[in-house]
């Protein structure tokens, strides 16, 4: 059954054309062998896994549950593995499957504290001990309207506060830098940086970008 906090209606129609902009630090990945196995865990059109594949890594798999996104990727570079995500939050791999998980712009698309646990858990099951979890997503912004439209739909909803609903649809979250790394708590935080990105509808927002290892 489809998580509900997939969203797969969203990203199958106005999400399906969206630009991602989530930037790969590369010196993060300096010291990785290019032949670990890689999973991108929501991987959109496959933009992230096009940008790892240029850089040199060859085994890399890319799962999400939008069709249409999947499609899109296929079209644009049908020299990559895609899958689409058939039972989210669990990918159909064996425990240990991947060295180094990539989860850009993941989080924010699953707004419920539950449905976050339980893909955090997954990843950490698939991901072989020793490997890298890459995780790229948004914290709160502090401008008049981003707190004003969290406030409101805590109010409506009862949903923690730093989600909201976009424009055209969509429920996303921006978080708390603590509740990020309490989600992570599991893993060793080996580095975390703070950057500014462009969402998907064009804002520029802030974001944060952690590299945690399994033991």
């Amino acid at each position: 059954m489809r998580d509900p906090g997939s969203q797969v209606a969203y990203w199958d129609t106005v999400g399906a054309a969206k630009t991602f902009t989530h930037p790969v630090d590369f010196t993060w990945l300096s010291g990785v062998s290019r032949d670990v196995r890689v999973l991108d865990y929501g991987c959109g059109y496959g933009r992230v896994m096009a940008e790892l594949s240029d850089r040199g890594f060859s085994d890399l798999s890319g799962v999400d549950p939008s069709p249409a996104l999947i499609a899109r990727g296929r079209r644009s570079r049908p020299d990559l593995r895609f899958a689409v995500l058939e039972s989210p939050p669990a990918p159909a791999c064996a425990p240990a499957s991947f060295d180094l998980v990539i989860l850009f712009a993941v989080l924010t698309c699953v707004p419920d504290d539950a449905a976050q646990r339980s893909l955090v858990a997954e990843l950490i099951r698939v991901l072989a001990p020793g490997g890298l979890l890459y995780v790229s997503d948004m914290v709160l912004q502090d401008d008049r309207r981003s707190r004003d439209r969290y406030a409101a739909h805590a109010r409506r909803s009862g949903t923690p506060y730093g989600v909201f609903a976009t424009d055209d649809g969509a429920v996303c979250r921006h978080h708390d830098i603590a509740d990020l790394r309490a989600l992570l708590s599991d893993l060793d935080l080996v580095d975390e940086r703070r950057i500014d990105v462009v969402t998907m509808n064009g804002n520029r927002s802030r974001a944060v970008q952690m590299l945690a290892r399994k033991q």
